[in-house]
């Protein structure tokens, strides 16, 4: 059984996987949510398919890039729910699960740019492929770029996922395949981590888990 949060975003996921594999979510987008919606996503959740936060066979937390209150509270979350347990936390680079949830939607996709919206002008970007046996990989490590320069990287038939989609060039989006907020969610973050090894899960401390976060140095 696996328990996932996704907070990196106006998005608030929680997604709870049983033996069976069956997956079921309680979300909301809405600013400001992730406080007070969080935890209760997680009772009810409990409440409503019996399970025991000891009995998990694993926590899965998006780690970032992104907002820093949202980070902050599923880390939080989620040291204080292992806490004197055995119960494994892994963290999920954020951008890679956008990737898997494209993928989900879009079959066909081949080059996926994630992002998210950042300060000003800038956006939090990471390119992806699929490899010929469906895997997810990429070259690029995580940036924070001007929406003016990610335009210029975008190619036909590519596909973009994440937030601030409404900022991108009309031309830019009508050459690609399109995905918002909508399609956030936890469960890509278990997507991923049954697709272990990969280099976009790892195994952290509860007690020092610190998620990705981007100083505002760092956007210019």
């Amino acid at each position: 059984m696996i328990l996932a949060f996704e907070t990196a975003t106006n998005v608030c996921s929680v997604v709870f996987c049983n033996d069976r594999n069956q997956l079921f979510e309680k979300r909301i987008e809405r600013r400001g949510s992730h406080s007070e919606q969080l935890f209760l996503f997680i009772e009810e959740l409990q409440q409503e398919h019996g399970f025991a936060i000891p009995e998990l066979d694993a926590v899965l937390v998006s780690e970032g890039p992104g907002s820093y209150t949202g980070l902050r509270i599923s880390a939080s979350a989620a040291k204080g729910l292992l806490f004197q347990t055995e119960v494994p936390l892994y963290g999920v680079n954020t951008l890679a699960s956008f990737a898997g949830s494209a993928v989900s939607h879009h079959p066909e996709a081949q080059t996926i740019h994630s992002i998210i919206d950042a300060r000003r002008v800038h956006i939090y970007h990471q390119q992806f492929t699929i490899d010929a046996d469906g895997a997810l990989s990429s070259n690029d490590t995580v940036e924070v770029i001007p929406i003016e320069a990610f335009e210029t990287m975008v190619h036909s038939g590519d596909t973009i996922i994440g937030t601030g989609l409404e900022r991108i060039d009309e031309a830019v989006l009508d050459k690609t395949a399109t995905f918002g907020k909508e399609s956030i969610t936890a469960a890509s973050l278990i997507k991923l981590y049954k697709s272990l090894p990969s280099a976009f899960v790892e195994e952290v401390n509860p007690e020092f888990f610190d998620p990705n976060y981007y100083s505002s140095n760092q956007v210019s």
